[in-house]
């Protein structure tokens, strides 16, 4: 990437990311982040009445459906923001490349998730401080949980891309973190197995390897498998590249 081509990024970046400081958007979304992600372990997984410290199952297992809603909350206002302002024309006449723009907005919002997920380190001092935790599945996990997050950011990203309404683009968004959630899911993918013919099988067992969720609770278990982290890369990857592609057209 050229300097200027750098420049133009971080230029964007700044802008987007003072825009969620000076919004209340951040503050609210962070403190329903911090309360579903630390009140589930000690409230519906009873982490406290437990004699295993690992957060795999307690603390991990409910960040999916954190992000399946809160994720698309964030990313919502990415494009539609500009289009409701009337601001996106003039963006993408400055000489700022769309590739630029994306990216700059995409991290600023990627940002807002590291600050969410580093704000939950209460709770890894708490099983510190109970016991003796494997601390391999825990730097996993949050590595997992991170990955999750953008995925479905940057399936938010593709789609306030596309739409002018913040509201249609969290619905069209939360719907399909959902359904991408839902294919991997253990009991789903069995049920649908035990109902489809034989030939069936492998076509619903390779659909749902597309799944988030199968790739993030590999991920979570401790052992790190490339596999599953190229997995998140190639779906961000190719999300904003449908971003880029909008854009695009309607730059055009």
């Amino acid at each position: 990437m050229r300097k200027r081509d750098l420049q133009n990024t971080v230029a964007v970046f700044k802008r987007e990311f003072l825009a969620y400081f000076n919004s209340p958007v951040l503050y609210v979304i962070v403190v329903i982040f911090l309360l579903a992600a630390m009140g589930f372990p000690f409230f519906f997984s009873r982490i406290l009445d437990s004699e295993d410290v690992a957060l795999t199952e307690r603390f991990f297992v409910w960040h999916p459906w954190i992000y399946t809603v809160l994720a698309p909350a964030v990313g919502m206002r990415l494009w539609s923001e500009e289009h409701r302002l009337g601001t996106i024309e003039l963006l993408l006449t400055m000489p700022v490349s769309p590739w630029q723009a994306i990216l700059g907005k995409f991290f600023a919002a990627a940002c807002v998730w590291l600050i969410g997920l580093t704000l939950t380190f209460p709770i890894v001092w708490t099983v510190c401080y109970l016991g003796n935790p494997d601390m391999g599945p825990i730097i996993s996990g949050y590595i997992a949980s991170y990955l999750y997050a953008l995925a479905c950011l940057s399936v938010t990203c593709a789609v306030s891309a596309i739409t002018r309404s913040q509201v249609v683009c969290f619905i069209v968004s939360v719907a399909f973190c959902i359904v991408i959630a839902l294919i991997g899911d253990p009991g789903v993918t069995h049920t649908i197995v035990s109902t489809v013919p034989s030939w069936a099988e492998g076509v619903v067992r390779f659909v749902s390897y597309f799944s988030f969720m199968d790739h993030f609770y590999e991920l979570t278990k401790g052992i790190f498998v490339f596999r599953d982290v190229l997995y998140f890369l190639s779906v961000i990857v190719v999300t904003l590249f449908i971003t880029n592609q909008a854009l695009r057209s309607k730059r055009a």
